[in-house]
């Protein structure tokens, strides 16, 4: 499993609702609010035989009010 992180704005007034259905989704390890650009930022593993994108776009990027997102790819853990 290759680990990813993922920041996603919300639509205004909707991040527990999205924070919600990733949730039930069990898509993510953890996810967290945060403070900045960004309203969440959640950890999801990859399986290694998937392409990250299309792994991402087919369980997570068609929940309603995601706005924009932004992922950060993993290579080594210190």
């Amino acid at each position: 499993m290759r680990p990813v992180f993922v920041q996603i704005r919300c639509t205004p007034g909707k991040t527990y609702a999205v924070a919600d259905e990733i949730y039930q989704r069990e898509v993510a390890s953890e996810l967290y609010s945060t403070s900045g650009d960004f309203d969440l930022l959640a950890k999801v593993y990859v399986p290694e035989d998937q392409d990250v994108g299309r792994y991402l776009n087919d369980r997570l990027f068609d929940i309603p009010d995601i706005c924009r997102t932004q992922t950060t790819m993993t290579f080594k853990a210190f």
